[in-house]
């Protein structure tokens, strides 16, 4: 088993306050904590993406099929514009939004190319009015649409030099390395998803940086041509597009989506024993905290409830949010709780939802023995310090291990059972 990376240091965790005092000092979780400073206010801003792009400060990920490039499993791999000049030009960001909508035609793909942020501990990056920093982009060169053979062409160089695109549930970067991956893949993964509009159904073209979609009101493609013509003449104009509500006032669906979902490690009313679940798909022994989606109209608090009750029959009172973590597949927010069954509330019925294949109460001490000895990634050994049989839990990267961990250490006032 390879040794799990280590969790991103909390912001601020060595300065004193008040909060700090109450409530103990801030939890960050893995896939949180980027270096990055997105300065979302500067995505429309076309003089500085440009600046952006041309400062030899610059980083671009390149992102195939949602796979970061990578120099080894625990960190990503960087290009720089000379890399994927060959793919977006010299300045993909010459032209203005109204310029690029007045030209949009559906019948060419171009290469996404989301802003990810500043990285203001860099001395040589890129000063623009009152900020500084080195710029990150990511880009798709996943080998599909109109670009399909200049996506070939950078890829084969990246990967002459020894480079490699890191595929599958990605959980071993270093931690500063996995939020970046997070919010490239969450974005990339949204504007691959949403190549039409969700109000009209006619394509998009994704714009602000990669991080809004926008439904054109014209099109200067061919494709509408009568249908068995050999040859198109390119159109004098543009063709006018049926109406879209999206084109008037702020519309949601327009921007990445994030679905909050709930995470709880449920505590039995003793406080002796923790409720675990088991998916049909996990591997031999494993078990987790319970989880869902929240609902429209439903507090955190009245989703873990739901969830917990749906899921295993248990019946729970005080909820408690301990920490959250971003979790990009697709784009999540996990919301992590700690949660306790009310008195005759800890029988489990799994008979309402078919979700679990299993559900059972376990003991502190069995829960903290599996966080020492038992913990891995999925499709990995756990430990040498494992007994086979024993019970398996989630590694550290998961906000689950985290919410296990918390309760055996005295989350609740009692002692720590590590």
């Amino acid at each position: 088993m390879s040794s799990p990376p280590e969790l991103p240091e909390p912001v601020e965790a060595a300065r004193d306050s008040m909060l700090s005092r109450k409530f103990g000092k801030e939890i960050a979780n893995y896939f949180a904590g980027s270096p990055l400073n997105r300065f979302s206010f500067l995505r429309t801003d076309h003089a500085f993406l440009s600046a952006a792009i041309a400062h030899p400060s610059t980083s671009f990920l390149l992102m195939r099929d949602l796979a970061p490039l990578s120099k080894d499993p625990r960190t990503l791999g960087y290009v720089s514009l000379n890399d994927v000049r060959s793919l977006i030009g010299s300045d993909p960001y010459a032209k203005s939004e109204e310029d690029l909508m007045a030209e949009y035609n559906s019948s060419k793909t171009v290469p996404l190319l989301i802003f990810l942020g500043l990285d203001e501990q860099s001395k040589d990056g890129l000063a623009w009015k009152r900020y500084q920093g080195a710029p990150y982009f990511a880009l798709d060169v996943t080998t599909n649409g109109t670009y399909k053979t200049e996506a070939q062409g950078v890829i084969a160089e990246v990967e002459k030099r020894g480079l490699t695109f890191l595929e599958g549930r990605v959980q071993s970067l270093h931690a500063p390395h996995a939020a970046i991956f997070a919010e490239a893949r969450s974005i990339m993964d949204w504007n691959a998803r949403n190549p039409f509009c969700a109000q009209c159904g006619q394509p998009t073209l994704s714009i602000n940086a990669g991080f809004k979609r926008t439904c054109p009101p014209t099109d200067w493609s061919t494709v509408g041509a009568a249908q068995g013509a050999t040859t198109a003449a390119a159109p004098a104009k543009p063709t006018e597009r049926a109406s879209c509500a999206t084109r008037k006032g702020v519309h949601n669906i327009a921007f990445p989506r994030t679905d909050p979902t709930v995470i709880m490690a449920v505590v039995s009313h003793d406080g002796s024993r923790l409720l675990l679940g088991r998916g049909k798909r996990y591997p031999p022994h494993w078990y987790s905290t319970l989880a869902g989606f929240v609902e429209p109209a439903e507090s955190v608090e009245e989703a873990v409830r739901r969830e917990v009750w749906e899921e295993s029959g248990v019946r729970l009172g005080r909820v408690v949010i301990h920490s959250t973590q971003p979790w990009p597949y697709p784009a999540n927010l996990m919301i992590g709780a700690i949660a306790q069954a009310i008195p005759g509330g800890d029988e489990i019925q799994l008979e309402h939802d078919p979700e679990l294949e299993d559900a059972k109460w376990v003991s502190v001490a069995e829960v903290a023995q599996a966080l020492r000895a038992g913990t891995s990634v999925p499709g990995e050994a756990p430990g040498a310090a494992y007994n086979e049989g024993d019970l398996r839990l989630p590694p550290r990267t998961a906000i689950a291990n985290q919410l296990l961990s918390a309760v055996v250490n005295g989350f609740l006032g009692g002692e720590s059972k590590m």
